[in-house]
């Protein structure tokens, strides 16, 4: 069908892969319980360009361009890598200020975001982008369900793709209405708020270590 091979096999495969925990859903779980559902879909929109830019790649054959370099392969996971797990030693460390601040009264300006919330469109973008999910993802399982020698491949890979962005939408979108119910949770509760930061940093070092010990393979 429109030279996609095992259709539906696919289908498995992405909502599996999608339910999976990476930093894009962390990220945006985290931007809709701190600053509320607009900002939320902001950041879905950064993690669909983000998915959409890998898809482009991958049906451009970076893939194979980058397995056939396996220098700029290096290059790209340690970037990545540093760049997640700088997000979050961030995260961990404004939770753990806060939380020893927590006597003094120094409440923020009126409208002003949390740290490390501000522009969650292109910082949900750039964390998409580094996906060790995602990239390996779309460099190996994608781009396997296209039948070679068929005439669109555009079409087959604009198909797969927006299988990909329809259930990325559907659970970013459940993500952020229960990121609405921590919200409440956190704002009662100062130990459970910081507990919850420190748990989100934790996750996206370990994001990075992920990315900086995986193999292009």
């Amino acid at each position: 069908m429109l030279g996609i091979t095992d259709f539906w096999t696919y289908v498995l495969g992405v909502v599996a892969i999608i339910l999976l925990p990476g930093p894009n859903s962390v990220f945006v779980l985290s931007v809709g319980a701190q600053r509320g559902v607009r900002a939320g879909y902001q950041a879905a929109c950064g993690v669909f360009l983000g998915d959409a830019v890998l898809m482009f790649l991958s049906a451009a054959g970076v893939a194979s361009l980058i397995a056939a370099y396996p220098a700029l392969f290096l290059v790209l996971k340690y970037a990545g890598a540093a760049y997640l797990s700088w997000v979050g030693v961030n995260i961990i460390r404004i939770a753990w200020r806060r939380w020893r601040d927590r006597a003094v009264p120094t409440p923020a300006p009126a409208g002003e975001p949390p740290a490390g919330m501000q522009r969650p469109f292109r910082r949900a973008a750039v964390i998409s982008l580094l996906n060790p999910k995602a990239i390996l993802f779309f460099m190996s399982f994608f781009i396997q369900f296209v039948q070679p020698g068929y005439p669109h491949p555009e079409l087959s890979f604009l198909v797969l793709g927006t299988v990909v962005q329809f259930f990325s939408a559907l659970y970013l979108s459940a993500l952020i209405f229960g990121g609405r119910y921590l919200a409440g949770q956190f704002r009662e509760r100062r130990r459970l708020a910081t507990g919850a930061s420190t748990a989100v940093g934790t996750l996206f070092v370990g994001f990075g270590i992920k990315l900086a010990t995986a193999s292009v393979g």
